[in-house]
């Protein structure tokens, strides 16, 4: 595996690529990330400097959606379709975790699509920050409540960080 660091408006993110696409963003306290032990530097691979350029321009507000090869190996088959269906959700929108099963087919696994969303190694890049509950609350985000809601404040057109934090 190889990575770099990017310096994002919301910390430092560790990128991570394999030989085939993009495998992983992950934030400083990424709930689930194992460490970089084993890993190779390598700001210079192609697909982590593409990621790179593409989070920069997310950030300076000259992106929308992500165009990368991306490698979700990683999963397993159901996760990788919900991870496929977080793709899906448009910039500056959010969903439930109900509509997010139902648009796998899978209308009665709603805490199954939950914590294959909570596994999803590519954060901001696959938006799961995007998925909320059906009352409309912030619920568990791997990167932390407080990146997501930073997240969807700044895909509803707010600056990052533009006022007090109400987690």
């Amino acid at each position: 595996m190889k990575y770099t660091e990017f310096n994002s408006p919301l910390g430092v993110l560790c990128l991570a690529a394999s030989d085939t696409g993009l495998s992983g963003v992950y934030f400083e306290q990424h709930r689930h990330f194992k460490g970089i032990q084993g890993w190779q530097a390598a700001p210079e691979h192609p697909v982590l400097q593409l990621a790179t350029q593409q989070l920069h321009e997310y950030f300076a507000g000259q992106r929308q959606h992500f165009d990368l090869p991306l490698d979700i190996s990683s999963g397993t088959p159901f996760q990788q379709s919900v991870w496929r269906a977080l793709q899906q959700i448009p910039f500056g929108q959010t969903c439930s975790y109900g509509d997010l099963a139902a648009s796998i087919g899978k209308s009665s696994a709603v805490r199954a699509v939950g914590a294959a969303n909570g596994r999803n190694p590519l954060s901001i890049i696959v938006p799961c920050h995007r998925v909320i509950a059906t009352n409309g609350a912030l619920t568990g985000y791997a990167g932390g409540l407080k990146n997501k809601q930073a997240l969807l404040q700044f895909e509803a057109g707010l600056p990052l960080y533009s006022s007090p934090l109400s987690i």
